[in-house]
């Protein structure tokens, strides 16, 4: 077992904590929804550290319980700065209710997999508990939730229309993306602009949005009066249709995610603001993707890498999968329709040094319960370490929220060369066994064929090293569907290039004497699937002898093009009409092809077909049932055929 550090090792949790620090306010208290984990991989430690770096004062109310009194939130009393609500690594949506809204049954971020530790929207839930506590002193939104929700979107759980949640919640101002620049400028700019020479002992609410006003922060979001936005009104601003015009036709709420997501996706991106009702949320240019200095500082702070000692005895799932593995990058540039990444960390990949990733592969090493084997050595995509534009200017001109689809760029460089580099590196340390990539792997960028051989060959040298040394028996893919037509609205490669992914893969087991699975991962009810669609992709996988496992039924969430396409009914890009299925049978009818091999979906499966007048396809997935169906059809009925001769040979009465 791992010798738990004492409490003082983690920021302070309790009253009883400051004070053994001497403190008598923090500067800083943030509320999480996550149990507390002080790990890199957790949103509200990594903040929390890097305050606490920078010489701020910073405590974490982990799970506060929003019920009866509110004690939790009043323990701490009032911070110097502000309260900073960090919502989870998971949008508490998603993390709480299936794609059916049914209730899931575990909550991988509470201790022992609680599902009751937090409530929907805590963004919104914690902000108003202390807006009503402590009216005067600002609140400050981060994390996933707030950052996907910064201006309208559809809610598929309400199934409505919102606002920002900056006006649901009443807080002060919105960070979104990855916080670490925004949340240390602010702090800074407070500090130096605004406490600096006077005599009070907090921040309040007024001088914050004055400050605010005179001094806006990248990266933010704030709601305020046509007056107060910051410098005015600029040439350059995006003026996004109000939510209001949005509301009464969903369109034009279509084309605001088009600008939503280009300006998320840009390295000079312009101001944008949206009016809703009398008021406007005005979204400040996010900074520039983090330097490798900086990223390696984020992830070089003096974490404990353990859940806080009041955990003691208790399970945490989602520690339990990450705590021997390494994040290598941030951001991701395959720009998929249905994902959130680009739209929260970007599309340009921050890589960490090589340095870097090695302290903290040590760093596992050391932890008790380590066995040698590194569960993922990976990021967002598994194989986008160091990629970025051959020529920068062109990047900077450049608003395509994918370099990979519909085709590859051409001033991408898709060299692997760094990335073996990095296994190489971590496989020759003393402890490690075996590294494992539990991330996905974009196998399109493998086949990719550049003008440089030495990056093609590169690329054929990782995918054997992948293969042969870093796989667990299971290499996990995401072709996510079969038709070329959904993969397109998708922002997907053909699935022409699993087909070649996976003949090289057992080619090379075949070579190497071994015996691994590639497990895919597919998607169904996306917009633009039919259940045709389904059928022939449940016959394709059934001629590639897969029992799929990995699958799901498609989820709207915040900020993708595919929740939009399901909302408006057309593509934000092209304005054209997209089927979705929205009910609850359409999406039971698509999901139920996935599992064909049941006998139970069996007859359920074949009167689709025949409904779908798709008979060809009972043949392709029930053979045998369909040689006895012909056979049936072909047989002279026999107890017929006895009736007709018993009629041949009576004798006829008069």
């Amino acid at each position: 077992m791992q010798t738990q550090p004492k409490a003082s090792a983690f920021l302070p949790t309790t009253r009883k904590e400051m004070e053994a620090r001497g403190w008598e306010q923090a500067d800083i208290i943030l509320f999480s929804a996550d149990a507390y984990v002080d790990h890199p991989s957790f949103g509200a430690a990594v903040i929390g550290r890097l305050l606490e770096a920078e010489g701020w004062r910073v405590c974490i109310v982990p799970q506060p319980d929003w019920h009866g009194d509110f004690r939790d939130f009043k323990k701490l009393g009032r911070p110097r700065l502000f309260f900073a609500v960090a919502p989870g690594c998971m949008d508490s949506m998603v993390n709480k209710y299936t794609a059916n809204r049914r209730l899931r049954s575990e909550d991988a971020y509470s201790p022992d997999g609680r599902h009751d530790m937090r409530p929907e929207y805590p963004t919104i839930v914690y902000s108003q508990i202390l807006k009503q506590i402590f009216p005067d002193t600002p609140v400050v939104l981060g994390g996933i939730e707030a950052s996907l929700r910064r201006v309208s979107h559809f809610d598929y759980w309400q199934n409505r229309l919102r606002p920002s949640i900056l006006c649901d919640s009443g807080a002060d101002l919105l960070i979104y993306g990855m916080g670490e620049l925004p949340i240390t400028d602010l702090c800074r700019q407070l500090d130096e602009k605004l406490l600096h020479g006077m005599d009070e002992r907090h921040v309040d609410v007024k001088n914050f949005h004055q400050l605010l006003h005179r001094y806006p922060i990248k990266q933010t979001v704030a709601l305020t009066s046509e007056a107060n936005i910051p410098g005015g009104w600029h040439d350059n601003d995006i003026r996004l249709h109000s939510y209001e015009e949005c509301l009464r036709n969903p369109r034009l709420q279509a084309e605001n995610f088009k600008h939503v997501e280009e300006e998320s996706n840009r390295l000079q991106p312009q101001r944008m603001i949206q009016r809703t009702a009398d008021r406007y949320v005005v979204v400040q240019p996010p900074y520039p993707p983090l330097t490798t200095e900086q990223i390696d500082r984020s992830f070089d702070l003096p974490y404990t890498r353990l859940p806080h000692p009041k955990y003691k005895g208790k399970h945490i799932p989602a520690y339990e999968m990450i705590k021997h593995s390494v994040n290598i990058h941030r951001g991701c540039f395959g720009g998929c329709s249905f994902c959130t990444i680009s739209a929260h960390q970007g599309k340009f990949i921050m890589s960490r040094s090589k340095e870097s990733i090695l302290r903290e592969v040590e760093q596992i090493t050391h932890m008790p319960d380590f066995k040698g084997y590194l569960s993922d050595l990976g990021g967002p995509s598994a194989n986008m370490y160091h990629m970025e534009g051959r020529d920068k200017s062109l990047c900077q001109r450049c608003k395509r929220p994918s370099c990979i689809h519909p085709t590859v760029c051409k001033n991408l460089n898709t060299d692997h060369r760094p990335l073996l580099d990095i296994y190489r590196a971590v496989d020759a340390l003393p402890g490690i066994k075996k590294s494992f990539i539990g991330s996905g792997v974009r196998y399109d960028l493998l086949l990719h064929r550049s003008k440089d051989e030495n990056i093609n060959r590169a690329a054929e040298l990782y995918t054997r090293e992948l293969i042969t040394r870093h796989v667990s028996g299971r290499l996990k893919v995401a072709p996510e569907h079969t038709s070329d037509r959904v993969l397109n609205l998708m922002r997907k490669p053909s699935f022409q290039q699993f087909h070649d992914f996976k003949r090289i893969f057992d080619r090379i087991n075949r070579e190497c004497g071994l015996q691994q699975q590639i497990i895919p991962y597919f998607i169904s009810s996306h917009p633009g699937c039919t259940a045709e669609d389904m059928a022939e992709l449940a016959a394709e996988t059934k001629q590639l002898d897969f029992r799929l496992e990995q699958v799901q039924d498609f989820t709207p969430t915040p900020m993708t093009v595919s929740t939009e396409a399901w909302h408006s009914g057309v593509h934000p890009y092209t304005m054209d009409p997209v089927y979705s299925a929205k009910t609850p049978e359409e999406k039971l009818r698509q999901r139920m092809f996935f599992f064909w091999y049941k006998p139970e979906e069996r007859a359920n499966i074949c009167a689709a077909l025949r409904q779908l007048k798709r008979e060809d396809l009972i043949g392709r997935l029930y053979p045998q049932q369909s040689r006895t169906h012909k056979e049936k059809a072909q047989q002279p009925n026999k107890k017929s055929s006895r009736a007709s001769q018993q009629r041949k040979t009576k004798p006829k009465r008069f």
